[in-house]
């Protein structure tokens, strides 16, 4: 990853831990317990999806990922937690759109349709002031929100699984996480878990 990334990134963790000493503590160790916002499924194995709309790699792996996460979820084999990991300079917007939609319909069939909307918008360039427009044309309506709260719980995952690069995937069982990060590894690692 190069260095303008890092910058954005870490500009990210610095704005999000600030909001979160003002606003509340970070919170250690978050589970599908107490992060049930962007998570699905009750399966044992925990599937954290850590993802950027306008990240190439992510556009393409998703077509791919979307029916395995699924098969996974429906089968009742993981519960999987959607991480919007905003490296690109628009993604901010993107990912507080993902949560304003989960405000309006959280369900996880809700939630792969808002994830298909907006890559597909960020694969489009939709600017920001389109871009609930554009969702609402999909069929995804927002409801906005004060996202803090949600985006410091996140935050933590991201800094527990250090998170440098998209997409990635962190795979928790039985005590143990795996990270795999590109499209092809988290592919064949979710594979595995059918």
């Amino acid at each position: 990853m190069n260095l303008k990334k890092i910058c954005i990134l870490l500009t990210i963790c610095v704005v999000v831990s600030l909001a979160a000493f003002f606003f509340g503590r970070l919170i250690p160790g978050v589970t599908k317990d107490n992060l049930s916002f962007s998570s699905y499924g009750n399966g044992k194995v925990i599937v954290r999806v850590y993802t950027d709309y306008f990240c190439p790699a992510c556009q393409s792996a998703e077509p791919e990922l979307e029916p395995l996460l699924v098969d996974l979820v429906k089968s009742g084999k993981i519960t999987v937690v959607f991480v919007d990991t905003p490296i690109h300079k628009d993604s901010q917007v993107y990912a507080k759109h993902f949560l304003y939609a989960l405000k309006k319909q959280n369900d996880f069939e809700y939630a792969l349709r808002a994830r298909s909307a907006l890559f597909e918008a960020a694969t489009g360039k939709v600017n920001k002031d389109a871009l609930e427009g554009f969702l609402k044309d999909k069929g995804i309506a927002v409801v906005p929100f004060d996202t803090v709260p949600v985006l410091t719980k996140l935050n933590a995952l991201l800094k527990e699984d250090n998170v440098t690069n998209t997409p990635t995937c962190v795979i928790v069982k039985d005590s143990k996480s795996e990270k795999k990060v590109g499209g092809k590894e988290i592919l064949k690692a979710l594979k595995e878990l059918r």
